[in-house]
C-alpha cells in the first residue's frame, strides 16, 4: 500500500467541500488530476470513499472515517513540521550549562534571563563544577557550555579535547576585607599591601582560580600567608565578614551586600578574574548555537 500526505490533503479538501470542483479551486490545481488521486487511494485502500449520485454527493461510512483520522493525522503533522522547525531554529530543547559559582555574581544571571526572553521553550539547567570537571562534562556530553574564570586554558591542549574557549567577560580581581580592617577606607590599595595578612581563599587543589590568584601574589613580591581554605565562595565572605582574614575576589562580588564586608580596588596590574565560555568544537546543536550567540552579544556590550 502506497498512500502519501498528498492524497489525504486532498481527500480532506473534496470532504470538507463537497464538491470536486471547489475543491480543485481551494487546491489551485484543475479537477481532473485532483478526482485521479482521489480514485487512486481509494484503489489503494480497497473502499468507496464518496458515494455519488446526480443528486448528491456525500461520504461513505468508510470515508467518514477516513476524514476524522486523516483530520488528526494532517494536523499532528503541522505540530511536527513547526517542531521540527523550531528545534532547527535553537527554539526548542534542553541547555546544561556549567557554571563555576562566582560565574552568578557577574554577567551569567542578565545572560541567562535574555536567553529565557528569546526562547522560552527552552529548558536550562546549571551545574556547578569546577573546570576540569567541566571539561570533563563537556567531552562526555554531560553538559553543554560551561564557564570558569582564568586562567585560560591552554588552545591547543581545548582543541585537542574538542573543545573551544573564548573570552565572555572581562573583569579584576578586587580585595574583599571586613569593615573595620585598616585597607577598609581606602579608595584602592596595592596588591603588594596584603602581605602578612591572613590570606582566606578557595580550597588550591580544587581551584584553579585560587591558585592563579595566590601566584598573582607572588608575582607582587610576597608570599601569601593563607589562613583558611573553603570550598564555596560565599564561606570565605562569611570568614572575611568575621573578621578572619582578607580574600581576593572578582570584582562583580561587590554586586551583592555581604554583611561586615568591604571591596577594595587594586591600584596596580590587578589580577584578571576574566569569566571565559567553553563549548565542543563540533557540536552543533541549535539550542548551543542560540545560546552562545546571545553569549557574544554580551561579550560586546561588557
Amino acid at each position: 500500500m502506497s498512500i502519501d500526505l498528498k492524497q489525504l490533503k486532498y481527500f480532506l479538501a473534496v470532504a470538507e467541500e463537497k464538491s470536486f470542483s471547489r475543491a480543485a479551486e481551494r487546491l489551485h490545481i484543475s479537477q481532473p488530476p485532483l478526482s485521479q488521486q482521489i480514485q487512486k487511494l481509494e484503489n489503494e485502500l480497497g473502499v468507496r470513499l464518496f458515494a455519488r449520485t446526480t443528486r448528491s454527493f456525500e461520504l461513505t461510512a468508510a470515508g467518514k472515517a477516513l476524514m476524522s483520522e486523516a483530520s488528526d493525522l494532517m494536523s499532528r503533522m503541522r505540530v511536527t513540521i513547526e517542531t521540527v522547525r523550531q528545534i532547527d531554529r535553537g527554539e526548542l530543547g534542553r541547555l546544561r550549562i556549567g557554571i563555576v559559582g562566582s560565574a552568578m555574581w557577574g554577567p551569567l544571571p542578565k545572560l541567562l534571563d535574555e536567553f529565557q526572553r528569546r526562547f522560552p521553550r527552552v529548558t536550562w539547567t546549571l551545574h556547578e563544577l569546577g573546570p576540569h570537571d567541566q571539561v570533563e562534562a563537556l567531552r562526555s556530553k554531560q553538559i553543554d557550555v560551561g564557564f570558569w574564570r582564568e586562567p585560560r586554558n591552554d588552545d591547543d591542549e581545548m582543541k585537542q579535547a574538542g573543545l573551544r574557549q573564548e573570552l565572555c567577560f572581562r573583569e579584576n580581581v578586587c580585595v574583599a576585607v571586613n569593615e573595620h580592617h585598616r585597607l577598609a577606607t581606602q579608595e584602592a590599595i596595592e596588591l603588594s599591601e596584603l602581605a602578612g595578612e591572613p590570606i582566606l581563599t578557595l580550597a588550591l587543589d580544587r581551584s584553579a582560580f585560587a591558585r592563579h590568584l595566590m601566584q598573582s601574589c607572588a608575582s607582587a613580591g610576597f608570599t601569601p600567608a593563607i589562613f583558611q581554605e573553603a570550598l564555596e565562595p560565599q564561606t570565605v565572605l562569611a570568614m572575611v565578614g568575621a573578621g578572619l582574614g582578607v580574600a581576593l575576589m572578582p570584582e562583580t562580588t561587590a554586586r551583592v551586600v555581604w554583611p561586615g564586608v568591604v571591596f577594595v580596588p587594586i591600584k596596580t596590574n590587578p589580577p584578571s578574574g576574566n569569566l571565559y565560555i567553553t563549548y565542543p568544537i563540533h557540536d552543533d546543536a541549535p539550542v548551543v548555537r542560540a545560546f552562545l550567540k546571545i553569549a557574544s552579544e554580551g561579550a560586546a556590550e561588557a
